[in-house]
């Protein structure tokens, strides 16, 4: 038989077709292993494939064979992700706000890429999530990336964070640049944040990272060792995302029954929950960052939920109700 022009590329085009062609539920027999790579302009006898076989398991590509009547079938086993594994990756992607709707799709791609054909059509899933609006910011894998180099080298970043004007335009917040000392990533209400520490005003302070633009990596080493030294992040990603952003306090709360799930679900189910007075209530003593948020989630939850102390607390929850009334006055 004579040789094909990209003779060269045999093993190359067999692990393609292999990968690309086959998988637990579709195979190819030695003939069609042979018709495939002849479209590639490659020329194969059984012999030396057997062999090829061989070196693609050494490569790490399974190739399994299984006798039905007088055909040996021929396809890949074990890959580097499961079928199921991957559908949880694209309907993680797809439901991200903060990846864009192009780059959902390359990341996507590269996914399907992993799989044979057949496979990758079952990847091309829809999952549809009432309201989702994804992030703008196409930038958004680099700046993260950008962030995990600066601690990585333990090294301070500048860099311009950004606000929608009411020309529905996104420009700076201030005039120059922010210049912090990033410590961690934290992921919250389907957002990255950065949480950092700010030399100037000494304070662990959290941003954005769709907002951030034009990071730049400093050849100055980061402050806040201390200060993050004893943080829990995630009591302080509890407190200051989302509904939370004040002065920390405890909170005593009494609320229906039937919102035990709702308590559990934002405060974790660490939280003491006893019996109130009031048959069918409980009650529970959560430290939260007072906030108009707090509070506007607490008026959202409606007359199954009240605030029962500190007096500071219940009077500054009363008196955001009263304001909220005069608005509509």
């Amino acid at each position: 038989m004579p040789k094909g022009t990209n003779q060269k590329l045999k093993l190359y085009y067999l692990a393609k077709l292999m990968v690309e062609k086959t998988d637990d539920s579709h195979y190819l027999t030695m003939p069609e292993i042979i018709e495939e790579l002849a479209k590639y302009d490659v020329s194969a006898e059984r012999k030396s494939l057997y062999e090829d076989i061989k070196t693609l398991e050494d490569l790490g590509i399974e190739v399994l064979k299984e006798q039905e009547g007088r055909n040996t079938l021929y396809h890949v086993g074990t890959k580097k992700f499961e079928l199921p594994e991957l559908k949880l990756l694209v309907d993680s992607i797809q439901v991200s706000k903060f990846i864009t709707e192009k780059k959902s799709r390359a990341l996507i791609k590269k996914l399907m890429d992993l799989v044979s054909v057949h496979e990758a059509a079952q990847l091309q899933r829809q999952v549809v999530v009432q309201g989702r609006i994804k992030a703008m910011n196409e930038s958004i894998y680099y700046v993260v990336d950008d962030i995990h180099k600066a601690i990585s080298s333990n090294s301070k970043i500048t860099f311009e964070y950004l606000q929608w004007n009411v020309k529905k335009e996104m420009v700076p917040r201030k005039e120059g640049r922010y210049e912090v000392s990033p410590w961690a990533l934290t992921f919250d209400d389907e957002n990255y944040y950065l949480i950092a520490f700010d030399s100037v005003d000494e304070k662990i302070k959290h941003y954005r990272v769709d907002k951030m633009r034009s990071i730049k990596l400093l050849d100055v080493k980061r402050d806040g060792a201390e200060q993050f030294k004893d943080l829990d992040m995630a009591s302080y990603s509890k407190m200051n995302f989302g509904m939370f952003g004040g002065k920390t306090t405890e909170v005593d709360i009494e609320f229906n029954n039937k919102l035990v799930g709702v308590f559990l679900d934002r405060f974790g189910k660490d939280i003491h929950i006893i019996s109130a007075q009031k048959e069918g209530w409980s009650q529970t003593r959560v430290e939260v960052a007072v906030s108009d948020q707090f509070l506007g989630w607490i008026f959202a939850l409606g007359r199954d939920v009240k605030i029962i102390g500190p007096s500071e607390v219940t009077e500054r929850f009363k008196n955001e109700i009263a304001e909220l009334i005069k608005c509509y006055e």
